[in-house]
């Protein structure tokens, strides 16, 4: 307003500055090639209180709402949000660190080229201590159609597992579950794949007990 009437009525003498409400604009600092730091483990007694619980809740309901177009914040976006009752200064920096990998990412785009073949390929994984607070451990994978991401999946589960390697297997036989699945939604879209779907896992054990026809209470799962 002050600056229109500089432009009809005359000259302003006076300095005008005008700043948005606290909360919508934050200095960032550089940004980042990831969403999280690498092996980060969360937990409610990290840091001091944060002060503004309603700048928090209000971009953690954004970053839900983002996640239907953004996966690849799935995960991270999941941990901050457990902590919107009580959050800490290290939670908020997990937030920023969100945002910084916004502004670094935000003309890069999923590829999906028409060269590519029709053809599955899975990773999956498990993390039996990843939640030490809750003790309740995560699975997740990742599906690919020819280069392309067509699936992905990150949750914590509502179960306890006694050992690592159950942890794996379990995981290991949802995603199974899953590929079949997908296999009859493309075979219902006219996508015929008849290939075996490749699994990729990083445990030797959890494949040899795969392969095992044999399996009884006996089985080791240390």
């Amino acid at each position: 307003m002050d600056v229109n009437n500089d432009f009809l009525n005359g000259e302003l003498h006076e300095e005008v500055y005008m700043s948005p409400p606290p909360g919508i604009q934050h200095h960032l600092g550089e940004t980042v090639d990831t969403p999280v730091e690498t092996n980060a483990r969360y937990y409610p007694t990290d840091g001091g209180p944060f002060s503004d619980l309603n700048v928090y809740r209000t971009i953690v309901g954004s970053l839900v709402y983002i996640i239907v177009t953004l996966p690849d914040i799935a995960h991270v976006v999941h941990v901050v949000s457990q902590f919107v009752t009580a959050p800490t200064s290290v939670h908020w920096g997990a937030i920023l660190r969100i945002l910084r990998y916004f502004r670094g990412t935000q003309f890069q785009t999923l590829l999906f080229p028409s060269t590519s073949t029709l053809e599955l390929c899975v990773y999956s994984d498990a993390d039996w201590d990843g939640d030490r607070h809750v003790r309740k451990y995560t699975t997740r994978f990742c599906v690919f159609l020819g280069e392309s991401l067509i699936s992905r999946k990150n949750k914590k589960q509502h179960v306890f597992s006694r050992s690592s390697i159950e942890t794996e297997y379990h995981a290991m036989a949802m995603t199974t579950c899953d590929i079949i699945w997908l296999r009859w939604l493309l075979a219902d879209m006219e996508v015929h794949i008849s290939s075996l779907t490749p699994l990729h896992y990083d445990s030797k054990s959890v494949i040899q007990i795969a392969k095992n026809l044999v399996f009884h209470e006996r089985t080791k799962t240390h």
